[in-house]
């Protein structure tokens, strides 16, 4: 088993992630791609939330049990599975597309294989991280993941349909098979460590099971009070949020009186907010302590989000500068939080915790709709919008007087004493706790 070596450098795992750029990339024009089709084949308001809720089964349902799999499993192998077994699903579709035999359920069977994988990938690949770069990059690299993300935003969906034109469906399918590769070349030639095991894993006739693994991780979670609150914080925060992009073109026609353009217009906005920020956090770094990064930036949100639902008809300008705001604070609290959770928690625990994390975020969409659309319908969805910003508001403001929130990093040693997680005495920077994030 590789060790969690410290890297001497950025180059490994920029490498692997130049890699993950093509993938993603090719993912992004599928999932448009497909989304497309379905809608244009079936004009279905219904099929279209089927292959949503689809694509977020697996993160919601089997999170949980997916992160002691990756924390027990190679890693680096774990992520070149999951993309080998993307493409293949991505490749018997072009099968189906050629021989003219698809069906809408066979579109939902690969959307299900597709975010299976990304349910193993994503939480390998981003606990693999905190083990190739230095602590005092990793907000910096969270940094990069957002510009990547704004950017995704913008092209995506107009290189989609830039390609829907040009080519037929099977030839851009193709393209995700190729990323596909490039990607899992990238990783084959990367030194990806693994986390060492805890003191208590070292005794052969005494090894941990899975379920041991999954109850670890639950304890971890739960005895962490600043990790606890944090997670809590992201639920709140995804359940009052997520209605407003569902409900944003209701507000651009209803309240804006506004078109198909203005609500592009809105949703390029976030994306070059994304974008802007994302470059922000990546030359800055943000704060020392990155608890006041992530608490400012979840402020800031709540303001960009009332300012738009404040926005009167006649000044639509004003939403889209609360958008791009939005944007902006968007990855300032992604970035940090991720950032934050990747240097404090222990690295043999993150899988599990990420996927925990994730799963109930994750969760707090559909409950979010469920509560917010009958409620939108009785006060209207710009008061929704000034509601839901006031809500992160607080969360934000309120974080700054936990004390177990804004010293996460501090408490992470009297966590691991209390419930013996056995953290390995730190090998290089990526296991150091710095003091003063």
């Amino acid at each position: 088993m590789t060790t969690n070596d410290s890297p001497k450098s950025l180059r490994p795992f920029m490498t692997l992630w130049v890699g993950q750029v093509f993938s993603l990339l090719g993912s992004q024009l599928v999932q448009f791609a497909l989304i497309w089709w379905l809608t244009q084949q079936t004009g279905s308001a219904t099929v279209l939330a089927i292959a949503s809720i689809v694509g977020l089964v697996p993160q919601v349902v089997l999170g949980p049990f997916v992160g002691p799999l990756v924390d027990r499993w190679n890693r680096k192998w774990t992520m070149i599975v999951a993309d080998a077994v993307v493409a293949l699903s991505t490749l018997a579709l072009v099968y189906l597309y050629w021989a003219g035999g698809v069906e809408t359920w066979q579109i939902y069977v690969v959307l299900f294989v597709r975010a299976l994988g990304g349910a193993f990938h994503y939480p390998a690949m981003t606990a693999s991280t905190s083990l190739m770069v230095p602590p005092e990059h990793l907000t910096r690299i969270q940094g990069l993941n957002q510009i990547l993300n704004g950017g995704m935003s913008i092209a995506a969906a107009p290189l989609g349909a830039l390609l829907l034109s040009l080519l037929p469906m099977e030839g851009i399918l193709f393209i995700d098979i190729i990323t596909a590769i490039l990607a899992i070349g990238t990783i084959l030639i990367v030194d990806v460590p693994q986390p060492q095991r805890g003191k208590e894993d070292s005794s052969a006739e005494d090894q941990p099971t899975y379920f041991d693994d999954l109850r670890a991780g639950f304890r971890y979670m739960i005895n962490w009070r600043g990790l606890l609150i944090m997670a809590g914080m992201a639920m709140l925060v995804n359940m009052v949020l997520s209605p407003m992009n569902s409900f944003m073109p209701l507000l651009v026609t209803e309240h804006f009186d506004g078109t198909a353009w203005h609500l592009g217009l809105i949703e390029a906005g976030f994306g070059v907010g994304i974008l802007l920020g994302g470059l922000l956090l990546g030359v800055w770094g943000g704060f020392k302590k990155r608890t006041y990064t992530l608490l400012i930036g979840l402020a800031g949100i709540g303001v960009s989000v009332m300012l738009v639902g404040l926005a009167p008809a006649s000044l639509f300008g004003l939403a889209l500068v609360g958008m791009l705001a939005g944007g902006i604070m968007s990855s300032l609290t992604n970035g940090s939080m991720m950032a934050i959770f990747q240097a404090a928690v222990e690295p043999s625990m993150q899988g599990r915790v990420f996927t925990l994390i994730g799963s109930a975020a994750t969760a707090m969409m559909p409950l979010g709709l469920i509560v917010a659309g009958p409620l939108a319908d009785i006060i209207g969805v710009q008061t929704l919008f000034v509601i839901g910003g006031l809500i992160t508001i607080v969360a934000g403001v309120v974080g700054f007087f936990i004390p177990s929130v804004v010293n996460i990093d501090k408490d992470r040693q009297v966590h691991a004493a209390v419930t013996g997680t056995g953290i390995p005495d730190p090998v290089g920077p990526t296991l150091e706790t710095v003091e003063g994030f």
